[in-house]
């Protein structure tokens, strides 16, 4: 029976399940690093400027889900409708891609060449699927993945496309979902209705709005922030104690961590085997560093988000928040924020801000020609470890003899992006949280 869940982290995984654990009047305490919840889904301040750490959005893909989310925030949650474009050689192409803007933008000749490789690949049957560069080739022809998504691909996971898992076909690739990017542009379907560009919710004032108000309904008694997780104790069947700054031991009789899974092993105490240790050493994180333009100008874009696969340009998408919600910008004023995909051992990662930023400006000013050198008011980096997990050949492998040692332990739970290294979003993250306090509930009941 669980009688208290010792929740590890305070990202939305983590307040989900504090979420969901009051609902079921489950006891439950949130331990999180940081002096603030929210992990990297929060909303940013410059002023009176908003923006969020990262182009995200609320996905309406789980029906309870969006239930929840809506009863939760009430009339602060908003449909937006706006399409995203890909920059590509100069021009910009709407996404999801249509064959009319294909033809448009890529010439009679090139579109005529990409169909055909298309309808090639179709007739010949299921490829090998070695990695995803084999995958995205087979599946798209040479002239549409080099094009749209090999190169967006490695700069995103920072990994060339031949290291990286097919898995990732399924997944949306930051706005390149292979699915829908083939039906859209080349078989004339209209799978795009279904697309999660096509529409999304977006919170008033910022998609941290999601975070503070799951912070509030878990209560700030139930929530202990500067407590980082510094040592998890266990007997080899139970995760006995957690040690928080390196000096408080807190008793535990259900776990839920939300912490990266290889952290996590690497402060287990007694140590796992070596086995395991080393296979959690071989997963990788992908960082990324925000670069924000406060501009002295009503807009810069009509696009919710704009993606860049030129492997030329440093940046993966630029976003401008104001296309989400009027509330991110003063009245007659707007920003760019801009999302460079890093390692933590990169040069960007550990750039001086004037540095960084005097690259992007360059970007944006001399080879885009979206903004002036005198519309820029302010600007503003932020670093965000963690964001994404780097999907390579063999994390799969590495994940189940990872999780056929955790499992061992009944009393734990792993949910979030990093403690179960899956890419996911926020309705995930909810649903995660969800079924996982369902099982503890269950168990209560029987």
């Amino acid at each position: 029976m669980t009688k208290h869940v010792t929740i590890l982290g305070g990202g939305p995984a983590a307040l989900a399940i504090g979420y969901y654990a009051g609902k079921k009047g489950v006891p439950f305490t949130i331990y999180e690093a940081k002096d603030r919840t929210g992990g990297n889904s929060v909303t940013l301040e410059y002023g009176d400027f908003l923006f969020d750490s990262g182009a995200h959005r609320f996905h309406d893909k789980d029906q309870e889900i969006t239930v929840e989310i809506k009863n939760l925030l009430g009339s602060d949650l908003k449909r937006v409708t706006i399409p995203s474009k890909i920059y590509d050689h100069g021009a910009f192409v709407n996404f999801p891609l249509s064959s009319m803007d294909l033809l448009k933008n890529m010439g009679v000749v090139t579109f005529a060449r990409a169909a055909i490789e298309v309808l090639r690949s179709r007739l010949a049957g299921k490829s090998a699927e070695e990695n995803f560069e084999s995958f995205a080739l087979h599946a798209y022809g040479n002239t549409i993945a080099q094009r749209f998504l090999l190169n967006y691909s490695e700069k995103l996971w920072g990994a060339s496309c031949n290291r990286l898992s097919p898995s990732i076909a399924g997944r949306r690739l930051e706005g390149l979902d292979l699915k829908s990017f083939i039906m859209d542009s080349l078989l004339g379907s209209k799978f795009g209705a279904k697309h999660m560009e096509g529409s999304f919710f977006y919170p008033e004032g910022g998609i941290g709005a999601i975070s503070e108000k799951l912070a509030e309904v878990c209560k700030k008694e139930n929530i202990h922030t500067d407590s980082k997780i510094t040592k998890v104790v266990h007997d080899n069947q139970r995760i006995c104690h957690v040690e928080i700054n390196g000096t408080k031991m807190v008793d535990t009789d259900a776990v839920a961590s939300t912490l990266p899974v290889d952290f996590f092993l690497e402060i287990m105490e007694p140590k796992p085997p070596e086995d395991v240790l080393l296979l959690s050493r071989g997963l990788r994180y992908r960082n990324v560093v925000l670069v924000a333009f406060f501009l002295d100008r009503e807009s810069v874009t009509n696009a919710a988000t704009v993606y860049f696969p030129d492997l030329g340009m440093p940046f993966t998408r630029v976003y401008e928040p104001k296309n989400r919600n009027r509330r991110m910008s003063p009245p007659g004023k707007t920003s760019l924020v801009v999302e460079i995909p890093c390692q933590r051992e990169d040069t960007v990662w550990n750039m001086e801000d004037d540095e960084l930023i005097r690259r992007v400006r360059t970007r944006l000013i001399d080879d885009i020609r979206w903004i002036r050198e005198d519309e820029i008011t302010g600007t503003s980096v932020s670093r965000l470890d963690h964001a994404y997990p780097i999907l390579e050949l063999g994390f799969e492998e590495k994940l189940r003899g990872i999780n056929a040692f955790l499992e061992g332990f009944d009393n734990l739970q792993l949910s979030g992006r990093n403690g179960k290294f899956v890419y996911s979003w926020i309705h995930n993250m909810m649903a995660f949280g969800r079924d996982i306090v369902e099982e503890y509930d269950s168990l209560n009941k029987g």
